[in-house]
């Protein structure tokens, strides 16, 4: 049997990882191009350690990223983002990954899909194409050659890099940030009860609970929330019933079954002293909010870069659930919010402002990230698989 060869970048960005491809070089969207991308990760996999493919069996390591030149006039390259399920056959195209957004504008330089100037910052004018939305990335050149290696440190990413600054423009698009029309609302969850939340669309779509609806403290880690399988069946129960709150799917059964990358939930509580998964130590004072996210059924191991975006975005709009467990105030509207996360902490500044309909909009949110190439070749894929050219 023939084995198919397809160019593509192995890249870290952020807190994720993930497979890059130019879309030229892939069927078209449809089943055949999910069943091949399945392939190079290795999924579906029972087993849940991706032995055989590309992925890292966790929803922070199985991601796919297509890029192309952009067909817009105020972009420069088109990304397409693909969440891989681990256990199921599905390729799950329904929002964006914040975290590989820093290594777009890299991977695209790279790839030839752009031009950048030899020195200095190129801005790479990115067109998220999953959301529609667009995001400015600002990537370090020396000598004609993407700058990766700097002094950046980023909780969850074990060595330091080039400091990448992604601008996130208008990504609550417009007067549609909180879908419902509200700032909280209450859902009635079977199995779990009434349930306070925040849901709102900045990033990706995302619910935000405080911790303690889910019975959680909000300083708890991933092996301590993944080894509960009552507390993220009732994680589950939320998120999807969230989901038919905010128009994304007709029941709760199709938001678990079709749409598992979003919308996320998170939960949120006030600042406090923990310690993170490598033993360091949060004090309280160093952070503004404790959160906790949960992707693709389980507790991620940092935080989110979409997850960050939304709760920057709903902590800058008073009332939401965000905005309450918040220890102070913002001091203005480009202070940076401290969020603590398992990994540690970042920072991430949002800017809103309420129209005269009284609908709140965020027009703008910045973080900082890192990227790195880790591997540039092919990946090799078994033909023949069903509906593959």
């Amino acid at each position: 049997m023939a084995t198919l060869r397809i160019p593509a970048v192995y890249m870290r960005g952020g807190t994720s990882k993930g497979v890059f491809f130019n879309a030229a070089d892939l069927p078209p969207p449809g089943p055949a191009r999910d069943r091949l991308l399945l392939r190079v990760i290795g999924s579906p996999d029972r087993f849940r350690n991706h032995m055989d493919g590309m992925g890292g069996a966790t929803s922070s390591t199985s991601k796919v990223v297509l890029l192309s030149p952009s067909t817009r006039a105020d972009c420069d390259v088109d990304y397409l983002f693909g969440q891989v399920a681990v256990d199921r056959a599905v390729v799950d195209w329904s929002g964006n990954c914040g975290n590989l957004s820093a290594a777009v504008g890299p991977c695209a330089i790279g790839m030839g899909l752009m031009t950048a100037p030899p020195e200095g910052h190129c801005v790479v004018r990115i067109w998220q194409a999953n959301i529609g939305r667009r995001i400015l990335a600002h990537v370090p050149m020396q000598q004609g050659e993407v700058v990766e290696q700097g002094a950046f440190e980023l909780d969850g990413v074990a060595f330091p890099g080039a400091e990448i600054r992604l601008d996130f423009l208008d990504p609550g698009d417009g007067g549609r940030t909180f879908p419902t029309g509200s700032v909280v609302d209450t859902l009635d969850v079977p199995g779990v009860g009434r349930v306070e939340a925040t849901l709102i669309d900045a990033g990706n779509p995302t619910v935000f609970v405080h911790a303690a609806a889910l019975g959680l403290q909000g300083i708890e880690l991933p092996a301590v929330v993944d080894a509960d399988a009552a507390l993220l069946e009732r994680a589950e129960r939320v998120r999807a019933q969230a989901a038919v709150a905010m128009g994304l799917a007709a029941s709760a059964a199709e938001a678990t079954s079709s749409r598992p990358h979003t919308p996320k939930l998170a939960c949120v509580s006030p600042s406090a002293d923990y310690a993170t998964s490598s033993g360091a130590a949060v004090t309280a004072a160093s952070v503004d909010v404790v959160v906790r996210i949960f992707s693709m059924g389980r507790l991620h191991h940092a935080v989110t870069g979409t997850g960050a975006i939304a709760l920057a975005a709903a902590a800058a709009v008073p009332g939401t659930v965000v905005a309450r467990a918040v220890r102070a105030p913002a001091a203005g509207p480009d202070t940076p919010l401290r969020i603590g996360h398992p990994a540690g902490s970042m920072r991430i500044a949002a800017q809103a402002r309420c129209g005269d309909d009284g609908a709140w909009a965020v027009t703008r949110v910045t973080m900082s990230r890192s990227a790195r190439r880790l591997m540039a070749g092919w990946v090799f894929v078994p033909d023949g698989l069903p509906g593959t050219p």
